[in-house]
C-alpha cells in the first residue's frame, strides 16, 4: 500500500505565524522525543518511519511549499507537484498519475490518502494499515477511515454507518455523510454509531484512473501537469466520494485532534512561552509566540493568545481565535518569512513609492554546506552586506570569497549565486520595478555545475 499526505492550506487560521508559503504544518511550535523544536509535518513524517510505512509515503504539495518540505524533511523525501494551487481532487488526481506513470505502481495497488498534519498516537498508523485488508474483503471502491467520537463536537463532519453487521476487522458499510452539524444533530448522530471524518481514505489506484479516463484525462504526470489549469477546482469528497455508492468506514479509537486553530494548538504546545519577552504568574491561561527581535511583556491578562512574526502581530482570546480566518479574509500581503532548503529569511522594510520603484530589504541565512541557485533578475538589482560567517560567491562566471563587513554589489541582469563555507547571514536588498519571484531566472542549483560555469565560460 502506498500513502500519500496532502499539504496545502493558505496559512490563515495560524496567522500570522503561518502564511501562504508556511502553512501551520511547518511551525515548529511542538516538541519531539528528544526535547527538540518539532513541526506537524516532521512529526508525521516521524510516526509513518517508526510504523515502517515511509518507504511507501509520498507527500502531494504546490510548489511554494517544495523548499520548505525538503527543509524540515530532507529532499530525500518523495513529492509529487502541483503546478498551482486547486483542491484535492484536481491534487490526488495527479498524485494517481504520478504514481502510475513515474513510480510504476500497479493499478490494483491500494493507496491511502492523508492529511500532512494530524496530531495522533501511533495506533492511528495500524489502522491506516488495515485499510488494505478492508479494500480486500469489502470489495468496496472507497475505504475511509473514521474517528470514534469523545465527544458531540460541531467543528467535524461525520460519516453514517449502516446498520448492518460489521465486517471482519470491524468495518462498515457507510449509509451517508453529514457536514458539521450542530449540537443537537451531533448528539443524535453519535446514537447512530457516526464517525468523525477525518480526511483519511484508500482506493485502489486503478478505480480512480478509470475515473480520470471517463473525464477523457491523460493518464501520464506530465501530460496532465499541462492540463493541470483546466481541471475544476472541486473537493475529492463532492467529485467522487459523495457519488460512490460502495464506500466502507473502518473506525479508529484512539487519540485524534485537529491543532487547525490557535486555541487547539496551543494546548498541545509544551511551553506557553515562545521567545522573547514576559508573561507574569498572573496570567492564566495566556500563551505567547514571539518570533521578533523586539521583547513583549503580558501583565495580568489572562486566557489570551498572543502571536507576533514578521507577518503581524495578534492579540485573541483563545475562545475567540477560530474566527481569525473569516477576520483576514480580505487581507493580502507578501509573507514577510519564508524557510528554504538552505535556510531562511525575514523581511525586515518593503516600501513602493509613487513612481513604481520598490525596495525590498531581507535577512537572509543560510546553513553552512548549502548554497543559493545560480540565477539572474531582470527587474532589479541587488546589494548584499554580509553580518557574519564566511562564503564564495559567483558573479558572471567569477568566483570570490566574502566574510563579515563585506559589500556585494550585483547590478540587473548579472548571474550570480552563494556558498555558505559556514553559517552566513546577510542584509539583501532589492531595489526595482518588480520585486516578485517570477524574475528568479535560474540557471542551475547544484554548487559543483555552478562552479564548472566558470570553465564553460
Amino acid at each position: 500500500m502506498k500513502m500519500v499526505l496532502l499539504s496545502g492550506g493558505s496559512g490563515k487560521r495560524l496567522w500570522p505565524l503561518s502564511n501562504d508559503s508556511r502553512s501551520k504544518q511547518f511551525l515548529k511550535v511542538l516538541e519531539s522525543p528528544q526535547g527538540e523544536p518539532e513541526s506537524m509535518v516532521q512529526r508525521v513524517w516521524r510516526q509513518l518511519e517508526e510504523a515502517g510505512m515511509a518507504e511507501s509515503s509520498y507527500l502531494a504539495t504546490g510548489r511554494g511549499q517544495v523548499e520548505m518540505i525538503q527543509s524540515q524533511l530532507g529532499s530525500h523525501v518523495p513529492i509529487i507537484v502541483e503546478p498551482e494551487r486547486r483542491d484535492t481532487f484536481p491534487a490526488i488526481a495527479l498524485t494517481a498519475t504520478y504514481l502510475y506513470s513515474v513510480a510504476g505502481v500497479s493499478p490494483a495497488e491500494t493507496v491511502a490518502i492523508l492529511p500532512v498534519d494530524p496530531y495522533v498516537e501511533a495506533s492511528f498508523f495500524d489502522t491506516i494499515a488495515m485499510l488494505e485488508g478492508t479494500m480486500l474483503e469489502s470489495g468496496a471502491n472507497l475505504a475511509l477511515m473514521g474517528v470514534v467520537p469523545e465527544h458531540a463536537s460541531e467543528k467535524y463532519g461525520y460519516i453514517i454507518p449502516t446498520t448492518e453487521e460489521a465486517g471482519g476487522n470491524g468495518f462498515m458499510k457507510v449509509s451517508h455523510f453529514q457536514e458539521k452539524p450542530d449540537r443537537i444533530q451531533a448528539e443524535q448522530l453519535i446514537e447512530q454509531n457516526a464517525l468523525w471524518n477525518c480526511g483519511v481514505f484508500a482506493f485502489r489506484l486503478g478505480y480512480l484512473l478509470d475515473i480520470l479516463q471517463r473525464k477523457g484525462l491523460p493518464l501520464g504526470y506530465e501530460e496532465l501537469q499541462k492540463q493541470y489549469k483546466l481541471l475544476s477546482s472541486i473537493s475529492f469528497d463532492y467529485e467522487v466520494v459523495e457519488k460512490e455508492e460502495h464506500i466502507v468506514v473502518q473506525p479508529y479509537d484512539g487519540f485524534w485532534k485537529d491543532l487547525g486553530t490557535w486555541n487547539t494548538l496551543t494546548e498541545e504546545m509544551s511551553s506557553k512561552h515562545v521567545g522573547k519577552g514576559f508573561v507574569t504568574a498572573d496570567s492564566e491561561g495566556t500563551c505567547l509566540i514571539n518570533e521578533l527581535d523586539i521583547p513583549i511583556t503580558v501583565i495580568g491578562a489572562k486566557d489570551l493568545i498572543i502571536a507576533a512574526s514578521p507577518d503581524g502581530i495578534l492579540v485573541t482570546h483563545k475562545a475567540e481565535s477560530p474566527r481569525i480566518k473569516e477576520v483576514l479574509k480580505t487581507f493580502e500581503q507578501r509573507p514577510m518569512y519564508e524557510e528554504r532548503r538552505w535556510g531562511h529569511y525575514k523581511v525586515i522594510d518593503y516600501v513602493k513609492y509613487d513612481e513604481g520603484n520598490e525596495v525590498l530589504t531581507k535577512r537572509i541565512f543560510i546553513s553552512e554546506g548549502n548554497n543559493i541557485s545560480y540565477q539572474l533578475h531582470r527587474k532589479r538589482s541587488e546589494i548584499w552586506t554580509i553580518v557574519s560567517g564566511e562564503a564564495s560567491i559567483v558573479l558572471n562566471e567569477k568566483k570570490h570569497n566574502v566574510k563579515a563587513g563585506d559589500v556585494v554589489r550585483i547590478p540587473e541582469g548579472t548571474k550570480h549565486a552563494i556558498l555558505a563555507l559556514t553559517d552566513v547571514e546577510f542584509i539583501e536588498v532589492q531595489t526595482g520595478s518588480e520585486l516578485v519571484e517570477e524574475d528568479n531566472i535560474r540557471i542551475t542549483l547544484d554548487w559543483n555545475d555552478i562552479e564548472l560555469q566558470q570553465f564553460i565560460s
